[in-house]
């Protein structure tokens, strides 16, 4: 499953990014996570549908007490380039 997922809070600045690599790495999921200009982050993940439910739950609520997250949308996208690991892009 590639799944396209946005996020907007407060979510730049406060090491979401790297928490979310640590969750993904954690839970096997691969992809890139990286900011966008207008403040939100984009994160391209490819897992399991199992895994991909446990990160999204975790990413909501994310255990950095800095972040918050107000929304999230998400979709599936099939044209996500495979990965081999969970990087940040800068």
């Amino acid at each position: 499953m590639k799944m396209h997922i946005n996020v907007s809070g407060r979510v730049q600045g406060v090491g979401f990014r790297y928490t979310t690599q640590l969750l993904a790495q954690e839970i096997g999921i691969t992809g890139t996570v990286k900011n966008e200009d207008n403040g939100s982050v984009t994160i391209e993940a490819i897992g399991t549908a199992e895994q991909m439910t446990e990160f999204l739950d975790k990413i909501k609520q994310p255990p950095n007490s800095f972040a918050r997250v107000d929304h999230l949308e998400k979709y599936e996208d099939d044209s996500i380039q495979d990965r081999k690991k969970f990087q940040v892009i800068y």
